[in-house]
């Protein structure tokens, strides 16, 4: 048998000892050695050196004539299925629950090194568990427990290659806690090998819970274990600051990484772009992009998307639907995240149409992408705003039959829009369907059943839900508090709302300056001067500085109380302080002055809003016709409404009924009934208002029967009558002496004849009587006192007046004698008629019984006055009994 020699026993070793130290793989080496000779041994004879025995004799052959080989074959173990990813599923039939997982095994003990085999066969507290069983293991404790007892009873420790799979699987799980401590316990083992993919792995996990720093040190870490990093590792960083809003240390990231000579990939790009947009800075995100574009990297969709976000961040809607047009024209498919974006944008814009329709569109069966819980709860938001409830319901039903289950910003949107409407009962319904269905109402669910009690009046409910909140350990924020504010001070309950004001400081809540609006938005509704001036003075102790909104409503409860001058001077005090009014302080102001009855100033006012540029609204213009028709001025009126149709603007009830009273003042009737017939031919429905501003007109201009017109028309459009339309009704029958019309205004006042005013029933008595239906006029009289309504002495100064022209002087007396009854003092005229009668039209006879009655009223009246008299002074002189 051939003998290796001292130098070939040394290369095996050598070769042995070459092999790279960072690889550690399980080999068996073969070292086989070929020893070719002419007669012996036979060439096919192969000799293992792990079994090779040196003979004792040594072979009489030459050296030449041998040709010795050494051959070292290393094998390793080969298990492809260890690091393959296999699904499980589990269904409960009976619960229908369904539960999917995916197992990992990695590198088991069948897989190590013998040595190691051996090791953790001879120990029986070590386990050869998955990857997968390991991670559920750590996750069951918690992070301050022994977390390194679980993973030094692992028998996988000793295979290196399971360190980034159970890096990544723990990380996957987002508990950051425990993994921190299974990579520190990582870099204790032997055989640990710094790499980057582990780095990376954490560095990302870290940026998900914004631990920016933790993040920055394991870049710098890695450098420390001669671990250079990649272009994952910058992306990875990039993408930490930029959840964290800090782009201007992203772009600092980037010069880095250009300078260490790593060329950017689409995902840097990417992640540069998302960390500017996602600051607002849409600005920079466009120069990324474009940068992008030249250096050759071309966006992909993730690029039009984050870009798209960059504008919806910085409220650049307009720029985002341009956007999304110019993408069109790429050859990139929009996907669902790219429609959200672009339907967000056109609810903000107010194009609702165009919102539907996109969203009709990826509902239909050839769509690339279908609508996904996002983009039904952006519908269910447009619904809200616009308040088409129904509509909003509708939308979350069909979430429901599309089989997704909606999630907590789904039912905050559905509640939230029954909340605006104050329907209280709905959005309970909807809160208890949200904890019935396993989702835990968040601070924003229990904001919004708050303003649905508070906007309904129910504030005793609307005070159990803030304490429930707290209660369940949901700390209100300062949403919350603002709205049991509002709450408060929209039902006038002011001290209740100042006293929240000072319990949300004592709990650590600092009022904003939304809080200081609505307690001065209250102060104006309960008509309270000095709470104003007290809740602006604690404003500026506060340091909060005042927005338009605040000013606003400080300027319009000023207006409400009738302060103008105080209203003005927070106008300057805005303009001093270099905050921009805009059409609601106008608004405010203008129509203020014109209840006000200050229409010069009104107009001056309108003046300077056009100076400074501010865009005229709806309401601006109805208070300046209002303005220039109570100053006579119809042509500028006329001109400001054309203006009105010109700016874009579709008149509303108020704006018809504006020029409507406008032509009324100047009685022409013409032009007050061709705007009516325009608002007709646009769709807007006349109001009571309207409808009485048209009946005036029409009385003004001797037009009485187009009076019935409109009546028979507001009878069909069930237009309520209200006080002014009776009483210019009564004037129209008066005048066409149309005693059925009369009738029939008298059959539909019955029911409401508490609330008509004292004048419009006094001028229906007189047109009853002066139509000589003296018993009708009798019976109407006696129906308004027995329904409790207000009778003076006009009342009955009609009532006399007219039973005097008919002749009836024993009913005059009668009702005299009611007036001695009811408290009320006849007048000297109303005697002076009465006997001036019976001189001139009562005969001999009847006179001296008339001036015998009458003379015993006056006795009557003149002894209860006597008597009330002396009753006030005997209250008055002060006595030693009253001491």
């Amino acid at each position: 048998m051939a003998r290796l020699d001292s130098m070939e026993i040394g290369k095996y070793k050598n070769a042995k000892s070459a092999l790279p130290l960072s690889t550690e793989k399980r080999f068996i080496f073969f070292c086989s050695i070929t020893v070719s000779a002419q007669l012996w041994p036979p060439p096919s004879t192969t000799y293992n050196h792990s079994h090779f025995i040196t003979p004792r004799s040594k072979p009489r052959c030459n050296k030449a004539q041998f040709t010795r080989i050494l051959t070292i074959r290393c094998k390793k173990p080969n298990n492809p299925d260890a690091f393959k990813e296999r699904k499980q599923a589990e269904v409960d039939y009976d619960n229908g629950i369904r539960e999917a997982s995916t197992r990992i095994s990695g590198l088991r003990k069948s897989d190590l090194p013998k040595r190691d085999r051996l090791r953790v066969e001879g120990d029986r507290f070590q386990k050869d568990w998955t990857i997968s069983e390991v991670v559920e293991r750590i996750l069951e404790l918690n992070h301050w427990d022994d977390v390194d007892g679980v993973l030094n009873r692992w028998a996988g420790r000793f295979a290196r290659k399971n360190f980034p799979v159970l890096i990544k699987e723990i990380t996957q799980m987002g508990s950051i806690e425990h993994s921190i401590q299974v990579f520190n316990w990582m870099k204790n083992q032997k055989n640990y090998c710094a790499r980057n993919d582990i780095y990376n792995m954490m560095i990302r996990l870290h940026a998900r819970h914004s631990r920016i720093d933790q993040a920055r040190g394991l870049f710098f870490e890695m450098q420390k274990w001669r671990c250079k990093p990649d272009v994952e590792t910058y992306n990875a960083l990039i993408n930490a600051h930029g959840r964290a809003g800090q782009w201007r240390w992203a772009m600092n990231i980037m010069e880095d990484m250009l300078q260490a000579a790593i060329p950017p990939s689409r995902s840097t790009y990417n992640n540069l772009i998302n960390a500017c947009g996602s600051s607002g800075n849409w600005r920079e995100a466009l120069k990324v992009c474009k940068k992008m574009t030249d250096n050759g990297v071309g966006p992909d969709l993730v690029t039009h998307n984050i870009m798209l976000s960059a504008y919806k961040t910085g409220v650049q809607y307009s720029k985002a639907l341009s956007y999304f047009e110019l993408m069109k024209g790429t050859n990139v498919r929009p996907d669902s995240t790219t429609l959200n974006i672009v339907i967000y944008c056109l609810v903000k814009l107010g194009k609702y149409e165009e919102a539907v329709e996109i969203f009709n569109s990826m509902r239909e069966k050839r769509a690339g992408c279908s609508p996904d819980i996002v983009t039904y709860t952006s519908i269910m938001h447009m619904y809200s705003v616009c308040g088409q409830i129904e509509n909003c319901q509708a939308v979350f039903n069909t979430l429901v039959a599309e089989g997704l289950k909606p999630n907590i910003v789904s039912y905050n949107a559905l509640l939230g829009a029954y909340a605006s409407l104050g329907m209280c009962k709905q959005a309970s319904s909807i809160f208890e369907e949200m904890k019935h269905s396993g989702i835990r109402p968040d601070v924003v669910s229990y904001t919004s059943l708050l303003n649905a009690y508070g906007r309904s009046q129910q504030l005793g409910k609307a005070r159990e839900i803030f304490d429930l909140m707290k209660r369940n350990n949901c700390k209100p924020n300062l949403v919350s508090y603002n709205a049991l504010i509002d709450a408060y001070g929209s039902n006038g309950f002011l001290a209740e709302a100042v006293e929240l004001l000072r319990e949300m400081e004592q709990n650590g809540v600092e009022p904003n300056v939304v809080s200081i609006s609505t307690l001065l938005a209250a102060c104006g509704r309960c008509c309270q001067k000095v709470k104003i001036d007290s809740i602006l003075k604690a404003a500026k102790m506060r340091g909060i500085e005042l927005n338009t909104i605040a000013y606003n409503s400080a300027i319009g409860s000023y207006m409400n109380i009738g302060e103008y001058e105080k209203a003005l001077t927070s106008y300057r005090c805005m303009m001093n302080k270099k905050v921009k009014p805009d059409s609601v302080t106008f608004n405010v102001l203008i129509s203020g002055c014109c209840k006000m009855s200050k229409y010069n100033e009104a107009l001056e006012l309108l003046v300077e809003m056009m100076d400074l540029k501010i865009p005229l609204s709806k309401e601006v213009y109805s208070s300046a016709i209002c303005a220039y028709s109570k100053q006579g001025q119809l042509s500028e009126a006329e001109s400001t409404f054309h203006m009105m149709k010109t700016a874009g603007f579709h008149p509303d009830v108020v704006a018809y009924t504006t020029m409507l009273h406008a032509y009324s003042i100047v009685e022409n009737w013409e032009k007050a009934f061709a705007v009516f017939q325009e608002m007709e031919l646009n769709d807007v429905q006349p109001d009571s208002v309207a409808c009485s501003t048209l009946i005036r007109a029409f009385n003004k201009g001797s037009q009485p029967g187009k009076v019935l017109l409109v009546v028979q028309f507001m009878r069909e459009k069930k237009i309520p009558f209200t006080d002014s339309i009776f009483f210019e009704l009564v004037s129209a029958c008066s005048i066409l002496r149309d005693w059925k019309m009369t009738a029939d205004i008298i059959e539909m006042m019955e029911t409401s004849i508490p609330t008509i005013s004292v004048g419009t029933l006094n001028h229906l008595l007189h047109s009853v009587g002066k139509a000589g239906k003296i018993e009708t006029m009798m019976k109407l009289f006696l129906k308004i006192v027995a329904s409790g309504a207000d009778i003076n002495l006009t009342t009955y100064s009609v009532l006399l007046k007219n039973l005097l022209a008919a002749g009836n002087w024993r009913k005059y007396i009668e009702v005299m004698q009611w007036m001695e009854e009811a408290g009320v003092r006849p007048s000297t005229q109303l005697y002076q008629s009465v006997l001036s009668f019976a001189q001139t039209r009562s005969g001999t006879e009847h006179g001296a019984v008339i001036k015998e009655q009458i003379a015993s009223l006056k006795r009557k009246f003149n002894t209860s006055k006597d008597v009330m008299t002396t009753q006030k002074e005997e209250i008055n002189i002060p006595g030693s009994n009253s001491r």
